[in-house]
């Protein structure tokens, strides 16, 4: 865990934007106890079902998610005040102001704060239009700026033209972010193709982790990074496949298992692709301990349990993503270094101007 430092109580170096969807919810409800005050996930919630506030209230202590309920209407879009769980709201400009009301309530409610989600291709505006959008937000909610951890959102970025065109986005963005006192300040993007039917089977396929990317050319802001998972960010999408599929996180890759041989079951497949995965040098000489995903794969490689579902899949991909992001995001901090992203607390102020230390 990374160590509070000068007085700043630890705070998430990670936000990943999550499907809420049982897959995501198992691989969040297997992380490891001393890392999940580390994470602040994001899950977007497309259509409300009970057994995701069942999920929500058995995550690991400290683990305290953002739900985002931007796609329900009313008055489902206000049930998270009666999930009897804590979590923060995510707010969007486009908000009306009932839901901006409530999500304030939600806020006040459990954690004392909220997200404010800005997605910087959809949410274009000038730097005026911004704060008066923002302005709006506080106001209606009841909330500070201080209060409120503000998420660039970049969407899909799936080609090096792709950051080349974000970068400057996110460099305008967080210049004007810099007006204000927000609690905290992530970039967030999703770099998984859409379409992966197309790639090749019954071998690794290399793709670039093109949102690492974009995030690391941004390192001189000092924003916090958020991704989609092992999801796209495009809209409409999911990561499930008919055929037995892994998407395996490396340092700045993803290597994708899609396994198709033909005259053998599903577990055999399941278990072929799996042997396949644990002896590649990109998986960790940890094994089986670095995640509960890993764990899940070992045990299917020595065929010591069936081969699961896409649901499985999923849960798997994404435990082992969850646990490379942390690890790498603590050795990026140094340890003892305040994460990234975090802004410190708003000296007292006697006008109108407020701006990030």
């Amino acid at each position: 865990m990374v160590p509070a430092h000068r007085g700043w109580a630890t705070e998430p170096v990670y936000r990943p934007v999550l499907a809420a969807r049982r897959g995501e919810l198992d691989a969040l409800g297997h992380l490891d106890d001393a890392l999940a005050p580390l994470i602040a996930p994001i899950l977007h919630v497309s259509e409300l079902d009970r057994s995701i506030v069942e999920a929500v209230s058995r995550l690991p202590p400290g683990l305290v998610p953002a739900v985002d309920v931007g796609a329900l209407p009313d008055p489902a879009g206000a049930e998270p005040l009666r999930w009897g769980v804590p979590l923060v709201p995510v707010i969007g400009p486009a908000d009306g102001e009932q839901r901006l009301a409530t999500h304030g309530v939600t806020a006040r409610a459990y954690c004392g704060r909220a997200v404010v989600r800005l997605r910087i291709r959809l949410d274009r505006a000038g730097p005026d239009a911004a704060t008066t959008a923002v302005e709006r937000i506080w106001r209606y909610a009841r909330l500070a700026p201080e209060q409120c951890d503000l998420m660039l959102d970049c969407g899909d970025v799936c080609c090096p033209a792709d950051v080349r065109t974000t970068e400057p986005r996110v460099r305008r963005a967080r210049d004007w972010a810099r007006r204000h006192a927000w609690r905290s300040v992530s970039v967030v993007a999703g770099g998984m193709p859409p379409a992966l039917a197309r790639l090749p089977t019954d071998e690794p396929v290399r793709l670039d982790r093109w949102d690492w990317l974009l995030w690391r050319r941004l390192a001189d802001l000092g924003v916090g990074f958020g991704d989609y998972g092992v999801a796209s960010a495009a809209p409409g999408t999911e990561p499930v496949d008919r055929l037995p599929t892994l998407r395996y996180t490396d340092t700045d890759a993803w290597w994708l298992y899609r396994w198709s041989r033909r005259g053998r079951r599903g577990d055999e497949r399941v278990a072929d692709l799996c042997r396949e995965l644990v002896s590649a040098p990109h998986w960790p000489s940890t094994g089986a301990g670095f995640s509960w995903g890993d764990h899940e794969i070992v045990r299917r490689a020595r065929r010591a349990a069936g081969a699961g579902s896409a649901t499985n899949w999923v849960a798997w991909s994404t435990s082992h993503h969850l646990a490379h992001v942390l690890a790498t995001l603590v050795r990026t901090s140094g340890g003892g270094a305040r994460p990234q992203g975090a802004v410190p607390p708003a000296r007292p102020r006697g006008g109108q101007n407020r701006r990030v230390g």
